[in-house]
């Protein structure tokens, strides 16, 4: 069985606040009996706030009460349903100040290898955007003579796994134009 957090805390609150049993509340928050004793007649924990179970949703209500009418009935620890964090989306791709320069070269590999990927793909992959793309293939970027086609994924620029990806994603896409056209 799952134990509560905050064993001993909780094991006061109950104390203090319920009618149940030594053994219930032993049992609940996987102590010895007579710990439960020792905290209720003072001896230990002294100090120690109470944890309530029911505000944090370990406890109902109900199940303590279905415990104090019935000294043989074991509580049970709600079962929480675990809610994952919602992934953000990624907006916009941070590159380093020191591999920014490396993006025309990306740009120029992707515009030299894959003609055929639109812009949007590239901004996505690389971070960029279509502006640069526009003056990388029509060679008037402010840097085009140093510009030299480079694998964004050696760059650090992607993964490989992206770029597969994205290139992937387009020959799906041709496919599906050539059926659509043959048939």
């Amino acid at each position: 069985m799952n134990q509560p957090l905050m064993p001993k805390a909780t094991a006061v609150w109950l104390i203090d606040k319920t009618a149940l049993t030594f053994d219930q509340i032993a049992e609940f928050v996987g102590m010895h009996p007579l710990e439960i004793q020792a905290i209720a007649d003072g001896e230990v924990a002294q100090g120690i706030l109470g944890y309530d179970p029911i505000a944090n949703g370990q406890l109902t209500r109900e199940e303590i009460q279905r415990c104090e009418a019935d000294s043989e009935a074991r509580l049970n620890i709600v079962r929480q349903v675990s809610h994952l964090p919602k992934s953000k989306s990624k907006g916009g791709r941070y590159t380093p100040v020191s591999k920014r320069n490396d993006r025309p070269d990306a740009i120029a590999w992707l515009l030299r290898n894959f003609p055929q990927v639109p812009e949007a793909t590239i901004v996505k992959l690389l971070g960029t955007t279509k502006e640069t793309i526009a003056k990388v293939r029509d060679k008037t970027h402010w840097n085009s003579a140093n510009i030299k086609p480079r694998d964004p994924v050696i760059l650090g620029l992607c993964t490989q796994g992206e770029l597969n990806a994205a290139v992937g994603t387009l020959a799906a896409l041709e496919a599906q134009k050539e059926e659509g056209a043959a048939a």
